[in-house]
């Protein structure tokens, strides 16, 4: 898969990425919003682990963002079952060299019209930390909206995070 958005793409993940992801992903800031599967330090042995699983899937879900020469980040859906079989929760992160250029909402809108298509979904849902306000201005920015506050939802780095839920729904 791959989708053209500017001057960079969203698009299928390769064994070659492993580099470039450990060297993006292996970020402090970056680790601050995101689950603790995420491990700090990231090392390439993570990214190796973590694309032959991503390559491999059917259907594909997980996918770069990435420049012409390498993947800066990542966007993926979560798919869900049973009742919630038509919605997917959708996460990302960004590369910090590449953070405040409109990156992450530009991939968020294109995965968003794909998702949508591609597995008949009716809801995307994306969770965010409170103390993540570039990630909401992108969620808003890519016209999500929010739905409510997760009080004392998550741990991060020892500290008791509330949460934004954000949603898009197919009308």
């Amino acid at each position: 898969m791959r989708i053209d958005i500017g001057e960079w793409q969203v698009r299928s993940f390769y064994l070659e990425d492993a580099e470039a992801l450990a060297k993006y992903a292996n970020n402090r800031n970056v680790w601050l919003n995101l689950r603790d599967a995420h491990p700090l330090p990231y090392r390439l042995e993570h990214a190796v682990s973590w694309l032959r699983m991503a390559t491999r899937q059917w259907p594909e879900v997980h996918f770069a963002i990435a420049s012409a020469d390498e993947a800066i980040g990542y966007i993926g859906l979560g798919l869900q079952s049973d009742v919630f079989y038509r919605s997917a929760e959708i996460g990302y992160w960004l590369g910090e060299p590449f953070w405040g250029r409109g990156i992450a909402t530009a991939a968020l809108q294109a995965l968003t019209e794909y998702a949508f298509f591609q597995f008949n979904l009716i809801r995307l849902y994306a969770y965010v930390n409170v103390t993540n306000p570039a990630s909401v201005r992108v969620l808003e920015k890519a016209g999500y909206e929010r739905e409510g506050r997760l009080r004392k939802n998550v741990i991060k780095d020892g500290q008791v995070v509330d949460q934004f839920l954000y949603a898009m729904v197919k009308d």
